[in-house]
């Protein structure tokens, strides 16, 4: 009997104390409200780093600082893809180098970017090995790749990270346009990423997380849109877009707040959000900053681990190739917007290099070509940072009326500053911006041995691209209809190199091949 009593005794102080630790159970030993501590987490991230591993010895130096300041078990670091494709470091280690520094730096989580699936197809090695050695979650909730045996099993929907004590759910999403302006194939289907937001949020929800994360890769467009249209996310961190938010982080209002932050691209900057959940996982305090990297000291460990890479990368980016007298443009917002002098210069050497297979006309994506090269020498390092993709040449017969079609693909969507508008060689067209999409092209001349001739769309012309964009890349699904098809081994970076040394020293002008309103 007396055991029984010790047993009820030790309940009764059990369940006391309990009551003593929880929200609950204070307020009513204090017959007031008595609520929570708000639980705090400070959140890194970075997105878009396209093997920009320069100053990743400063960004290291950032995050270590920050872990110790906060504490590390409060401290959740993310990535939001297109780590792959963009420097000689890619081109020479196809993104293991960027992996053994992610997995030194203890990344929570990444999702991935539509770049970690270019030539997905020809080369899957790169994103396998990617994905097998990463020392942290890829999560992906809109990619299906259950037919993928390297990759099924390796990335999860949904992710639930502890920290200080607390649960975060988190969720990835793609955009869906990956099918068209990369290379991921005919079985790795991209579904909605609204939908499988709402699917994810719930699935989370359902076991008791209400502190949800979302690692995007859409634009920051669609990243205000979702905080609009999915319930439930705390935070969208982003990327894609290559946005440095005019406010960071922008809050949007849908019941409860969200925040959406990014941090541009190319490791310039480290995003760092302090945030306070209360007891319902609703944020009650926020602040934020992005810190620009370059201002940093270097990690010494890192610096270290740096400098074995480094050397056959200075190798390279000391091989001059030729020289340019004026800078080449490829500024994003005008390499993906307007006609410019780099666009020409490509241009003009895929068509001198497809001359032999009588191609008249060539037609490149302006995202294909990503930095400016000043004027002065021309290196090898330059010129494979500018021109990363290593993308075949393809030469086939299109119709004047499939041509156009082409173009007005090209211009349809300027707004969005995306990678498809058109750099041309062998002909011009004049297109007007206020028209609907679809409806944009005015006028395309032809150049002929007498000059530029209005197009014929009747005729038949010899077109020279890449294959990204002859496979129906970048919404170029009209390229699939063209005839006559030859893969004449060329690559892009060669063709401007040799173009390049052949030429040297350089000078291309813009030259009115096209014009707008």
């Amino acid at each position: 009997m007396m055991l029984k009593k010790q047993v009820i005794v030790c309940a009764i102080f059990t369940i006391i104390a309990a009551a003593f630790v929880s929200c609950a159970g204070v307020a009513s030993m204090t017959g007031a409200e008595a609520p929570c501590a708000p639980v705090e987490i400070t959140v890194l991230h970075i997105n878009d780093t396209h093997a920009h591993l320069e100053d990743v010895a400063r960004r290291a130096t950032l995050v270590k600082k920050v872990r110790d300041e906060v504490g590390t078990d409060k401290v959740l670091m993310f990535d939001s893809g297109d780590v792959f494709m963009g420097t000689p470091y890619f081109s020479l280690m196809k993104g293991q180098a960027d992996l053994e520094f992610m997995n030194s730096l203890g990344y929570d989580a990444m999702t991935l970017g539509n770049h970690e699936f270019d030539n997905y197809e020809k080369t899957p090695q790169y994103l396998n090995d990617f994905v097998a050695k990463a020392g942290f979650p890829i999560v992906c909730s809109n990619i299906d790749f259950s037919k993928v045996p390297e990759l099924s099993g390796k990335t999860v929907p949904y992710l639930i990270v502890e920290k200080n004590g607390q649960k975060f759910g988190v969720i990835g999403l793609l955009t869906e346009d990956t099918s068209e302006i990369s290379d991921p194939g005919k079985n790795i289907p991209i579904s909605l990423h609204v939908a499988a937001a709402r699917r994810s949020v719930s699935l989370l929800q359902s076991k008791g997380i209400n502190k949800i994360i979302a690692l995007t890769h859409i634009g920051w467009d669609y990243d205000t849109e979702l905080a609009r249209q999915v319930g439930g996310i705390d935070l969208i961190i982003g990327g894609h877009s290559h946005t440095k938010p005019d406010v960071y982080p922008t809050v949007i209002e849908n019941k409860e707040p969200t925040l959406v932050v990014q941090a541009e691209a190319y490791g310039k900057y480290l995003g760092r959000l302090d945030i306070a959940f209360d007891k319902n996982g609703v944020i009650v305090k926020q602040s934020g900053s992005l810190y620009t990297i370059k201002e940093a000291a270097e990690d010494a460990e890192f610096a270290a681990m740096l400098a074995k890479y480094n050397a056959p990368i200075e190798r390279l980016q000391k091989t001059i190739v030729g020289k340019t007298l004026v800078d080449l443009d490829a500024e994003r917002t005008h390499i993906r917007t307007e006609e410019t002098n780099f666009g020409n210069l490509v241009a003009d050497a895929m068509l001198a290099k497809s001359a032999p297979v009588k191609a008249n006309i060539a037609i490149a994506n302006g995202g294909a070509i990503r930095i400016t090269i000043p004027a002065g020498d021309i290196s090898l390092g330059q010129l494979q940072t500018a021109i990363p993709f290593n993308n075949d040449m393809v030469v086939f017969n299109l119709s004047g009326e499939d041509l156009v079609a082409a173009l007005e693909n090209g211009v349809s969507k300027v707004e969005d500053v995306e990678g498809r508008f058109p750099q041309v060689a062998g002909m011009k067209f004049d297109w007007d911006y206020n028209n609907e999409p679809g409806t944009r092209v005015r006028s395309v001349e032809v150049k002929t041995a007498e000059g530029y001739q209005p197009l014929d769309r009747s005729a038949t012309y010899r077109i020279v691209t890449n294959r990204y964009m002859q496979e129906g890349g970048d919404g170029y699904t009209v390229f699939q209809k063209g005839m006559n098809v030859e893969y004449p081994g060329f690559v892009d970076y060669d063709v401007v190199r040799e173009y390049i040394e052949r030429n040297s020293p350089v000078n291309p002008a813009v030259e009115g091949r096209i014009t707008t309103q």
